[in-house]
Parts: structure tokens; C-alpha cells; sequence
């Protein structure tokens, strides 16, 4: 074995200019490279998908709890319920929760000097956590609520903003769709705030105003709502902690998280998954191609030695074990350059955001980046493992050479 090792480590660590040499360069840069482009993939797909999830539920929180409503959608209006102080408090208690708030919405069309839009409207009370929202508002503050009746203010997204030609303090109407045959009620309102989430199915969707007012246009006694909103500190324990919550909900309301609400949204973020595991195939691929590919090359090149060492009485098992060693040295180096440069790219990113992106069609405008410590020692390892096990079989083809005919060429 430490024969076998010793040579494999001249050769691979041969500095003269052989051709052995420049073979090895290549496929240490091709597994670098391949590595290099598995950590970014991951790094890239990782961050897209928090950076989107972290925006849907900014806006509309984690969980939802309304009262039943079969084949209810994002855009169902809620039926009304009254307020319950004591649920909330259980709520919040609740270990993984740290946000409760109120909330109802109500269909309705804004219309400006020159254009028209369909919006849902969103009431919020004076109790709304705005931590959530701050990070996307653009322009203006939130809504300055009053005593004696509604805040008649309204914070629109700058996509409506630009399509109706409105800016803060700018007045504007809206009409509520009162339904069952009633026209609508118009109400006369001022822009406090512009938001953008970059997300199109909340910009060109929503706008947010007072509670109160919806209240006052459904007749709703004092104190209704049409749900609350739940916020909490891991969403990936959204389905533990949603269990939990059920205990203090009445049979009444039900609770569904906001996959459920939009499930074409986090559909579409689970196929990026997809993505990610074909790139790491085709990129595997790459990488044990090209070392096939040198490994045979090395190993035509130095029939002459093979020859030789077979004629002293080395063994087959040990010749072998010189190329899979030569193998594992280029395959470190290469993991340990794709490791420099994969990760120093996406530091790079996240730290400069160079990379630009169509904020339009991908909802950032820069790649944003989300990388593990443990997910590049899953690549690093299974890079190294797969590698090795089948350059196991071009590795054999020194078995097929005798001496005789290997002695032959010079």
C-alpha cells in the first residue's frame, strides 16, 4: 500500500512539464469547476427560495385562523367573528409564536385621475405588528389610526403607484364591492405609504387601510374581525406548531398555514428543488467523465511502468491501488479549489449582490444567497465517493496488460 501510495504521489505530484502533468491539470480544473458550480447551485436555490418565502410571509404571516369556509381562496372574504383576547393570549404562549394579529379584507376597485385597478383591501387595527411590513414600505409611514372613527388612509404598492400616477398624500377613491346586488360604496381616501414586495401576486393585489372601515361598510358590530394572522420564529415547524394552536382555537375557526392559501406559489418554489438535483447530476457526471477520461490517459501513458512493475512482481491489486490513489489526489485537489472558489463566490454575492436579476420575473432584484456549512461537506463527500467507486473500474484496465506487450512500447 505505501508503495503503491509513494508512486502515485510522484506522479501526481510530478512539477516537470509531462504530459501526465498537464493531464492532471485539467481534471483537477474540471472537478474544481463542477464542484464549484454544485455549491453555487445549492447556495443559489437556497437563497431564491427563503428570500420568496420570506416575503409571502412577511406580508400575510405563517398561519391563518378564520372561520370555515369550503374551497375558501387567497381572495375569499371572511366571515366575521368576534375578537378573542383570551385565544390570543393562548396564541402567543404558545412556544414558536410571536406574532398575533387581526386582519380583514374586502374586494374593491381604486380609482385615480386616469385608471382604475381591482384590489382586495386589507384591514389592519391599531395593534398591527409592523415590523413585518416596514422592510418593504418605499415611501410615506403606516397608517395613523384615531379614536372617534376609521383612519381614512391607504397604503398602495408602487406597481399601483406607477399604473394610477399616485404618490404619498395623494388622495384617491375607492369603491367597496358591497355584493348581492348593492352598488358599490365609495370612500375617499389618502396614499400614507408605498410598499414593494416584489412579489406580483401581492403588488398588483393588495392594498392596506383600517380595520374599522370594514367594519363599517359590512355593518359589522364593534369588535368583529375576519381573522388573525400568525407569525412565528421557524417555519419549518409550521405544521408542529399549528397542531398546538388548534387546542385553544373553538370548533368554530380553523386554522391552515399559507402554504395552503397559496399552494401554486410554494408549488412552484418545490420545483426549484428539481432544478437543483439535476444540476448536481449533470454536474457529477461532468466531474467523473472527465476523470474517467484522465485516469485511462494516465494509465495508457504509463504502460511502460505498469510493464516494469508487473515484471519485478508487483501485483495486479497493488498497480491498481496506484491510480485510484492518483485519482483521490487530483479529486482533493479539485474538491479543495471548487471548495476556495465556490464559496468565495457566493460570499462574494452576498455580501456585494453583483449578480443582478429582472426583479420582475424573479421577485429580487440581486441572486440572494443561502449556503450551510453541512450541505458543502454533503457535495465535498459524495464528490469524493462516487468518484473513487467508479474510477474502481477503469483502474482494472491495468490488469488486462502483460508485460511482455507493455515492455514492447517506449
Amino acid at each position: 500500500m505505501r508503495l503503491s501510495s509513494f508512486i502515485a504521489g510522484r506522479i501526481a505530484f510530478n512539477r516537470s512539464g509531462s504530459f501526465s502533468r498537464f493531464i492532471i491539470n485539467i481534471a483537477v480544473v474540471a472537478t474544481a469547476i463542477s464542484v464549484a458550480v454544485m455549491i453555487l447551485a445549492i447556495a443559489l436555490v437556497n437563497g431564491f427560495q427563503l428570500t420568496i418565502q420570506q416575503k409571502i410571509f412577511s406580508f400575510w404571516g405563517h398561519m391563518h385562523i378564520n372561520q370555515y369556509q369550503p374551497n375558501a381562496g387567497p381572495l375569499t372574504e371572511q366571515i366575521p367573528f368576534d375578537a378573542d383576547s383570551a385565544m390570543v393570549q393562548y396564541l402567543k404562549n404558545v412556544k414558536g409564536i410571536n406574532t398575533v394579529n387581526a386582519y380583514a379584507t374586502k374586494s374593491a376597485i381604486i380609482k385615480a385621475e386616469k385608471d382604475l385597478s381591482g384590489v382586495i383591501f386589507k384591514g389592519i387595527d391599531r395593534h398591527y405588528n409592523w415590523n413585518h411590513l416596514q422592510q418593504f414600505m418605499q415611501s410615506g409611514s403606516g397608517i395613523h389610526f384615531n379614536d372617534s372613527s376609521y383612519a381614512p388612509e391607504i397604503i398602495i404598492s408602487s406597481t399601483m403607484a406607477k399604473e394610477l400616477q399616485l404618490k404619498v398624500n395623494d388622495p384617491l377613491i375607492i369603491y367597496f364591492i358591497q355584493g348581492a346586488g348593492l352598488p358599490p360604496r365609495a370612500r375617499k381616501l389618502k396614499v400614507t405609504g408605498i410598499y414593494k414586495t416584489a412579489v406580483e401576486e401581492y403588488d398588483k393585489t393588495y392594498v392596506i387601510g383600517d380595520l374599522e372601515l370594514i367594519r363599517k361598510l359590512n355593518n359589522w358590530p364593534a369588535g368583529s374581525i375576519g381573522g388573525y394572522e400568525i407569525f412565528v420564529d421557524d417555519y419549518r415547524k409550521i405544521n408542529t406548531i399549528a397542531e398546538e394552536a388548534v387546542n385553544g382555537v373553538p370548533d368554530k375557526l380553523f386554522v391552515r398555514s399559507i402554504q395552503d392559501i397559496y399552494p401554486n406559489i410554494f408549488d412552484w418554489l418545490e420545483l426549484q428543488n428539481k432544478n437543483e438535483v439535476i444540476i448536481l447530476i449533470i454536474m457529477t457526471i461532468v466531474a467523473v467523465i472527465n476523470m474517467i477520461t484522465a485516469i485511462l490517459i494516465l494509465i495508457l501513458e504509463r504502460t511502460n511502468m505498469i510493464g516494469i512493475l508487473k515484471a519485478l512482481g508487483m501485483r495486479n491489486s497493488r498497480i491498481q491501488n496506484i491510480f485510484i490513489y492518483q485519482a483521490a489526489y487530483i479529486v482533493l485537489a479539485g474538491l479543495i479549489i471548487g471548495d476556495i472558489l465556490g464559496v468565495g463566490i457566493a460570499l462574494l454575492q452576498k455580501t456585494t449582490g453583483f449578480l443582478k436579476l429582472d426583479e420582475e420575473s424573479y421577485y429580487m432584484s440581486a441572486a440572494a444567497i443561502d449556503l450551510h456549512w453541512y450541505q458543502v461537506l454533503i457535495i465535498n463527500m459524495g464528490t469524493f465517493a462516487v468518484c473513487l467507486l467508479i474510477l474502481s473500474v477503469p483502474a482494472m484496465v491495468t490488469r488486462k496488460i502483460t508485460p511482455v506487450k507493455a515492455l514492447q512500447f517506449k
